[in-house]
């Protein structure tokens, strides 16, 4: 009988090793999943395929949290608009503990147009004019600019044309130069 039992738990140890290797798999490509899903402009490295996996995931974190600030921001926007231009109103509704840390920058690359979105706090340290250069400098030209005030914050929208199309411009670039710019 105890011939039996030592193939018995000989048998397991595979099927635990293998059940394991497995789960690393499946882990790491669920990883490299979720990695993709980042934008490039996002990364703090230039060279994303240097970065262990922890640096990954902390950057998915990082990333996922400004998605979630940047919703807020917009749900509260919506609930000001929603009641009204109406500024009693709009302070009733907003929380003024709400403040945002860092400032945000979003570059989206729609085609031949770029759409750049910054949001900051009224003590900002850049003007739209060097925001605008910035984009200029890297081959776009601004079709329009918007901003609005919410709060304590500032909200930019700016859309610009590639002004060459076969050369394009560098999302990533401009990301990285604005980042500089406002942060």
């Amino acid at each position: 009988m105890e011939s039996s039992n030592i193939i018995s738990t000989t048998s397991d140890k595979p099927d635990r090793k293998t059940q394991e290797k497995k789960r690393r798999i499946q882990m790491k490509y669920l990883c490299s999943k979720l990695f993709t899903l980042i934008p490039p402009h996002h990364s703090k490295k230039q060279f994303q395929e240097m970065l262990s996996q922890q640096d990954q995931i902390d950057q998915a974190i990082t990333y996922i949290a400004q998605l979630k600030e940047g919703v807020e921001v917009l749900k509260r926007r919506k609930e000001v608009v929603a009641q009204g231009t109406g500024e009693s109103s709009s302070k009733k509704f907003m929380p003024t503990s709400c403040t945002i840390k860092t400032p945000m920058v979003e570059v989206r690359e729609l085609g031949s147009t770029l759409e750049v979105t910054l949001i900051s706090g009224l003590q900002k340290n850049f003007t739209l004019h060097e925001v605008i250069n910035v984009l200029e400098e890297e081959g776009a030209q601004v079709v329009s600019a918007n901003y609005s005030t919410i709060d304590d914050k500032l909200f930019y929208t700016i859309h610009a044309q590639v002004k060459t199309t076969r050369l394009g411009v560098d999302p990533s670039s401009v990301y990285l130069r604005l980042r500089k710019l406002v942060c």
